[in-house]
């Protein structure tokens, strides 16, 4: 009889996965945002990173997870409606990703590199499902 080796790693004793974070970094839209002259009626650039809080244990199928594609594609659909502050624009986004799975929080930051000269406007926002 041949023996089966099993290529996942035994649980260690006392321990156990409490959270698992998913993670999108430097995901890049062309979004219609901002109140200043200069930036109504044209897409800008935004440079988006996307932390969730999943609510589960250890993660070992797609459907236990948030597929990083559902993240980019929801800051896609709203980079197609004009925002006026990135703010706002995070908060939707990290409201967006409370929907998808066992998510029960998300942290969203924002960097606008055409809202200031020599610098970076950056916004953080945390969301949390109650």
């Amino acid at each position: 009889m041949d023996s089966v080796i099993s290529l996942r790693p035994a649980p260690v004793a006392g321990h156990e996965v409490a959270e698992t974070v998913v993670r999108l970094s430097g995901f890049e839209v062309m979004a219609a945002v901002g109140v200043n002259h200069g930036e109504i009626g044209r897409r800008q650039p935004l440079v988006i990173y996307v932390e969730l809080g999943l609510g589960v244990g250890a993660i070992e199928r797609l459907d236990q997870t948030v597929d990083y594609r559902d993240i980019g594609a929801a800051a896609e659909r709203l980079a197609r409606t004009h925002i006026d502050l990135i703010e706002s624009f995070a908060r939707q986004l990290g409201e967006a990703c409370l929907g998808m799975g066992s998510v029960l929080w998300a942290r969203v930051r924002i960097d606008k590199p055409e809202a200031v000269d020599n610098g970076m406007a950056s916004v953080s926002v945390m969301v949390r499902a109650v």
